[in-house]
């Protein structure tokens, strides 16, 4: 009988063990977020996809690409590196069909760094070869990273050349990911562009959900939507373009908070910062 109760007990055990060790399992891959592409809808791949399918834009535009009057403002004493094309401007003398930027464009000189906005985790590296991006890094941001209660992805594009940096990689916030460049081809020449100045192109997304799919060439969140990446220097809900729309113009000037060319953050508790450094005055 005692041998009985032994076994049944050594049953259990065993059968907690391996319950136990399936959460755990399960919990790591429910961080790590990565799904299959059936997990994101068709409107959501419209939305933030675009050129998939053939997508109407106007499933972007009601996921918040449409302009929101936002305006950075930097810190006294310093030089940043400031937007040249703001954030859902029409594209669509540039593009075969009707488009908007779908994010801002900062210029910079050949071979500037380009650094994390904040901390984060590696998810998307392309090469670009078929792309208008050129070279792309996307980057997946934790509530923790951020500080705001959502799963937010930066993106940066048209590198002179690959990055060392490797998709599951964790990156520091002001880490440089890459060099400044103008890789990326043209949608009407299919070849690299020849008339674009190096640039950061700076995309901003983001989602309640911690899951994304990678289609290939792109990261798309299950449930994603597009931000101003200025928006994103708020630090605090809301955030989408809705509400961003409709904040008074006095409201507009958004703060922005960066790293000083010396290495220190301003803010100093900061965990947010643009994406190139600033030179002090």
């Amino acid at each position: 009988m005692m041998f009985r109760i032994i076994k049944f007990v050594g049953i259990i055990a065993i059968l907690i063990f391996f319950a136990c060790e399936t959460s755990f399992l399960g919990a790591k891959a429910s961080e790590r977020g990565l799904v299959e592409t059936t997990a994101v809808d068709p409107i959501t791949s419209c939305a933030i996809g675009r050129w998939l399918n053939n997508c109407d834009i106007k499933t972007a535009i009601t996921r918040g690409l449409f302009e929101t009057g936002l305006t950075p403002v930097f810190p006294e004493h310093t030089s940043c590196r400031e937007i040249d094309e703001g954030y859902a401007i029409s594209y669509s003398k540039k593009r075969p069909r009707e488009m908007y930027h779908g994010g801002i464009d900062i210029p910079a000189p050949w071979g500037m760094p380009i650094i994390a906005a904040a901390a984060g985790e590696v998810v998307g590296v392309y090469h670009g070869n078929d792309s208008p991006r050129g070279v792309e890094i996307v980057l997946r941001h934790s509530p923790e990273d951020t500080g705001i209660p959502l799963w937010i992805y930066t993106q940066y594009t048209h590198f002179s050349e690959i990055p060392s940096l490797k998709v599951g990689q964790r990156v520091r916030m002001g880490e440089i990911l890459g060099k400044t460049g103008n890789s990326g081809i043209s949608p009407f020449t299919g070849k690299q562009s020849n008339k674009r100045r190096p640039a950061l192109h700076f995309g901003v997304f983001y989602s309640v959900s911690s899951e994304y799919a990678n289609f290939g060439d792109r990261i798309i969140q299950v449930d994603g939507h597009w931000m101003d990446p200025v928006a994103l220097f708020r630090k605090e809900l809301p955030l989408d373009s809705i509400s961003m729309k409709a904040l008074p113009e006095m409201k507009k000037q958004i703060p922005i908070s960066v790293m000083l060319d010396n290495g220190e953050a301003f803010p100093a508790n900061t965990k947010l910062v643009w994406p190139y450094a600033c030179m002090q005055k």
